[in-house]
């Protein structure tokens, strides 16, 4: 089985070209997104709202 869904790709596709456009703003502040990595990490939260298949997200380990 795939870890992530047909969804989540279409919605990191998107997210890619509209940071490729210039057009893709991050989060509260609304400034430009610059790294390719940002631009995936964006299209795969929207994707999570909207309820594709995408695994969560990794946490940090508590030291015990």
């Amino acid at each position: 089985m795939a870890k992530y869904g047909k969804k989540a790709g279409e919605e990191v596709r998107k997210a890619v070209r509209e940071q490729k456009k210039g057009t893709l703003k991050s989060g509260k502040s609304g400034r430009k997104v610059k790294s390719r990595k940002q631009a995936v990490a964006i299209g795969l939260s929207k994707a999570r709202k909207k309820g594709a298949r995408v695994p969560k997200k990794k946490t940090a380990r508590k030291k015990s």
